[in-house]
Formats: structure tokens, sequence, C-alpha cells
């Protein structure tokens, strides 16, 4: 199902918007519901243009007539029988305000009418894609109310009478079948053309009321295409019910259509004026002004008959106007066109010989509106003149109408007409977030320092341990007994290799992966250099943090000709020279990784190797 709140809010012209918000407030003040209906919901679902409104109160509508006039409404005409006023808003917007009603016909033609409620009133009507509306009232807006299922004729394009006996009780309703077929080139439902048929024959037509005829007439001049109705019309024999002297042959047709383009032109430039006064004299073009002036008087809105015989005086005035010396600046002469009552002006553009006014329209329709294209919308925005600021759409209309006149052809005069409506500079963004604090380098030289001295303490473990190795091998050679020996040395290898693993467990967090691979030493390795420093006993070992040897060099010293005998003779000063040149290579303990501290379990297996190699070579 359709959405009508969006399609009363996108279908109808801005004006039409108005007059029905003035009605609401009126029947809202009054304590009177109100809906929309008729061929307003009908075009409204169909997609047809909503050439004007039927506005329908539960209550007498005659009332509300002083109140209309104050909401800025012209009445126009009234009906006493069905309680109606004909009414015409600013912008050329005619409406209908009825009463709810529910009507019988004791005899053909002659209805009475008494209040009812919405549902009664829609099924008193002539056709069923007539008979819906729409609640104009609050907490209810645009719900629809379709109680005979006239959605599904629009689906269909078919007329289908409300009752049975519709064309009997009120003959109108042929002419009205006639009309809306050729303005919306429907067709009748099977059952209704058979009724219509049988009334054309049996001379239904004969019960039709003067007000009626005088209605439909009227209803001919305000349609979109009226000499198409006409013809339709015509076909059906129903000009002549209604007004004989009045056909399709007595129309300028020439000038219908040069009206039809200026209404077209005028409508792309944003003025919306209804065509109906300014078709009347070209549709009784060539009429006798006595049958012109019947046909007048036969219309019930005597308004609209006013409008017709006003407009050609209102055009003087307007011309007059449009061509002052004041007006022939572009951007006046656009104003007063935008401000003129539609209607006047455009008969103005139609029927007007004089060359220059005959420019301006030309210039209205084609020329001045490429100014709008001019606006420096980009410029704007680097000067923070955005749609959010106060008045920008008056500015915009400003700027619009400098360039209608030639002026602020450069950009130093665009940004001098721009830099008063200039807003000031947002001020700088603060920064609450405090800045990250730089890393002291008294904290890490400290954790430096820590680590420097836990090597340190275990290089001078290991150096006395050395040394009491050295000693064991010496007392063997000379000729101590074995055990207490292997024993010494047994029990230094020992300290040596668990002295190695506290240093590697310490320094495990800090250390990379590969050098803890190359700090890891063979076990063979490891015993072979304790006993090539055991000379270097009493040699001090300065505490500092040493590079791990690489394993490529620590395997490349010679292992199996070193012995306990050349350790023993060297002399004191080689002994010296020894520890001093291996001792920078002592693995640096900030390198071993945490993951491979378990590897300290493999020196226990070796440990006993110095003790069996001196025994061996004993």
């Amino acid at each position: 199902m359709a959405d009508y709140i969006y399609l009363l809010e996108s279908r109808l012209s801005q004006a039409q918007q108005r007059a029905i918000q003035a009605v609401r407030e009126i029947a809202r003040t009054k304590g009177l519901t109100v809906f929309l209906v008729g061929g307003a919901v009908r075009d409204l679902t169909s997609g047809s243009p909503v050439r004007d409104l039927d506005v329908t109160v539960q209550g007498n509508a005659l009332k509300l007539k002083k109140d209309l006039e104050k909401a800025g409404a012209v009445v126009t005409g009234d009906s006493e029988a069905t309680q109606e006023l004909y009414v015409r808003f600013p912008g050329g917007v005619r409406m209908e305000v009825g009463s709810t009603l529910s009507v019988s016909y004791p005899k053909p033609g002659k209805p009475v009418v008494k209040p009812a409620n919405i549902l009664d009133d829609l099924r008193r009507r002539d056709f069923t894609a007539n008979a819906m509306a729409l609640s104009l009232n609050e907490g209810s807006y645009g719900l629809l109310m379709d109680p005979l299922n006239g959605v599904a004729d629009i689906e269909n394009r078919e007329l289908r009478l409300v009752s049975n006996y519709g064309f009997i009780e009120s003959p109108v309703r042929m002419i009205r079948a006639a009309r809306f077929a050729a303005r919306l080139g429907w067709q009748m439902e099977e059952k209704t053309k058979a009724r219509y048929d049988t009334g054309k024959s049996e001379g239904y037509i004969s019960a039709l009321s003067p007000f009626h005829r005088g209605y439909e007439l009227e209803e001919v001049v305000h349609e979109e295409d009226p000499l198409r109705v006409i013809r339709g019309l015509e076909h059906e024999g129903w000009m002549k019910v209604l007004f004989p002297a009045w056909t399709a042959a007595k129309a300028n047709v020439a000038e219908l259509d040069k009206l039809r383009e200026a209404q077209a032109q005028l409508s792309m430039r944003g003025i919306q004026a209804d065509a109906s006064a300014a078709q009347f004299p070209l549709l009784t073009a060539k009429m006798p002004p006595k049958d012109v002036k019947a046909l007048k008087k036969s219309f019930p809105r005597q308004g609209f008959v006013k409008e017709i015989e006003a407009l050609e005086g209102e055009a003087k005035k307007f011309a007059a106007e449009l061509s002052t010396k004041q007006a022939a600046t572009p951007s006046v002469a656009w104003k007063i066109l935008m401000a003129g009552r539609p209607e006047v002006v455009l008969w103005v553009a139609y029927s007007t010989k004089n060359a220059g006014l005959q420019a301006k329209f030309k210039n209205f329709y084609t020329e001045w509106p490429q100014a709008r294209q001019k606006i420096p919308y980009t410029q704007m925005q680097e000067m923070r003149i955005v749609p959010g600021i106060p008045k920008f759409d008056e500015l915009v209309e400003k700027i619009f109408f400098e360039l209608m006149d030639g002026k602020l052809g450069t950009l130093e005069e665009m940004k001098a007409f721009l830099e008063p409506y200039s807003p000031p500079a947002p001020p700088p963004p603060v920064h609450l977030r405090r800045a990250r604090a730089t890393k002291k380098d008294a904290k890490v030289a400290k954790t430096r320092k820590k680590a420097s001295a836990d090597e340190g303490s275990v290089d001078d473990a290991t150096g006395s341990d050395e040394a009491a190795v050295a000693e064991a091998a010496v007392e063997a050679m000379a000729g101590k007994p074995p055990a207490k020996a292997a024993e010494k040395g047994k029990a230094a290898g020992s300290k040596a290799v668990e002295a190695k693993a506290v240093v590697a467990s310490k320094s495990a967090v800090a250390a990379k992966p590969v050098v803890a691979a190359k700090a890891a030493t063979p076990a063979k390795v490891a015993a072979k250099q304790v006993a090539v420093k055991a000379a270097s006993a009493k040699a001090a070992v300065k505490p500092v943090a040493k590079k791990a040897i690489p394993a490529k060099k620590a395997a490349a010293k010679p292992a199996a000709k070193t012995s306990a005998k050349k350790a023993a003779s060297a002399k004191a000063p080689a002994k010296k020279a020894a520890a001093t040149k291996h001792a920078p290579k002592k693995p640096v303990a900030k390198h071993a990784p945490a993951k491979k501290a378990s590897p300290a379990k493999k020196p226990s297996k070796s440990s006993k190797k110095p003790a069996k190699s001196a025994a061996k070579r004993r």
C-alpha cells in the first residue's frame, strides 16, 4: 500500500500543502474532524496531477466561511443544498470544502441530504475510485479509508458505480464518466458500461438539474486539456445537453497551444499558474458574445467569472510595471515577475506584443537563470560560508542577483563581497593528552650496571675454581694420590659449571636467541678451557661484561694436545699472559636467553672428564 503521508508531502505543491494546513488548523479550532476525499485521493493514488482539492468535515461546512477568509482564502461560490464552499487559496489552489452527508433520491435528480459520518459519505459518491478518504486529523494523519476497494479499480483503470442505480439517481454521473474517460483514458467497468448505455437510450439525462449542468461546464474550463475533453463529450453527445452553442470548433486551437507553451516555460522557472481563466476566452473565441455571457452565467462559481473578466485589466497594469526604468535591471525585473500573481504573469507572457517585454521574458526563460550556475560555492566553503550559518539562503539570492546584473565578475570582487559574511575562524583544538615522557639514561645504566656486577661476581668464582683445578693437576703430576687430585679437579669443575649456569639463568630475559646459541658451548670445550686457564689461578679478573665467544672460535682451539703437564711447567709470566689473553673472551651474561638456561645440565656429564684425563696420563 502506498505511503500517503509521503505522497501528501511530495506530490502536492507548496501552495496546496499550505492550503491543507490552514483547513486543518480551522477544523482543529472548531473541534471538527477533517478528511481529504474524492478526486485528490484518486489522483494521489494513480499518479495523476492533483489539480484541485476536495475536503470534507464532519459538521456544517458553511459555518467555516469567515474562518477561511481570515486564513487568506477567497470564497468564489457556495451550495446550500450540498453544504459546500468553493474557495481559492493563494497560489491558484482551488478547493471544495463540504460536509459529510448521506443522500437519498426519492425522485431522479432530486436528492435529500442529511448529516452523516465519513463512511456513509463515501458510500453516497459516484464511482469507487472517488469513494476514498485520507484522514487529516492528529493521530491518524495519512490514514486511508477505502470501504469499496477503490484502489483495485484505480489499478485496473476502471470506473465502477458505487450504486447499481447511480445513473438513475443522478444522471450527471453519465457526463462525469465521459469526462473522466477523456481526461484519464480509463474505461468503464462492464456492468457500469451496460448501465451507462441503458441510461443514454432511456433518456436519464432529462432529469439533469441546472446546477449540475453549470458545474460540469465550468469543470471543462478547469481541465488541463479542455479541448480534448470537449471533443470527448461531443463524441458521447453530451455537449448538446450541456450547452449546444459551445463546441470544439469554436475554440482557437493555435492560441491554446501557445498559451500552454508559455505555461510550461513559467512552470520551469517556478511560477505555477492556473490557466483556467486564460483558457476561457480562447475556448470561446468564435462564439457570439451573447452565448459567452450566458455560459458565464451558468457557472456556480461566480468568483471565477470575475477572475476571467478582471484578467485583462490586471495584465495591463502588470505590463506597465514591468516596462518601467527600474525594471530595466535584470534583477529588478526578475523580482517583479516572481512577485506577480501567476495567472496575470501567464497572460502577459502569452499576450504581450511589446518587443521589450518579449525580450525580458525570453531572458527570464533562458539567460538569467544561468547566473545561478556561477555562484562560487567552493570559494564560499573555503571562507566558512556554509548552509549551516544564519541567512545563508538570503546570501545566495544576493549573489544570484549580483551575478545576473553583471557584477562580481572577478575573483577579487567576489572575495570582497563575501568577506563581511565570513564567520571567524574556529579556535585551534585543545590537546588534553599529556606528552609521553622520555626514558631516563640513569635507569638504563643502573640495569646494565647490575647485570655487569652479577657477571663479575660469577667470573671471580669461576676464576677461583679454575685455579683449584690447576692446583689439583699439579699435585697429580707431583705424585700425590690420584684419588685426591681427581677429587679436587672434579669438585672444581662442577663449581665452575654451576657458576656459569647461574649467570645464564640470571641474564636469560634480556638476551637474544642467537647470542644464546653462541654462548652455549659444548661441554668438552668448556672443560678444556678450564684446563688451559688453570695456570692463571692467581691472576685477577675484572668484573666487566664481555661478549660471548663464537662457537666456531671456541671449537678451533686445540684441546687434545693441551695437557696438565705443559700447564704445570709453564712459567708465571706466561701464565699471566695467557690469563690476560683469554679473559676478554668470556661469554656475556646479558645475551643468554631464558629458554636456553636449561643447557646448564649438560656440563654435568662432562665434569668428570678432567679427572679421568688426569688419571690416564698418570
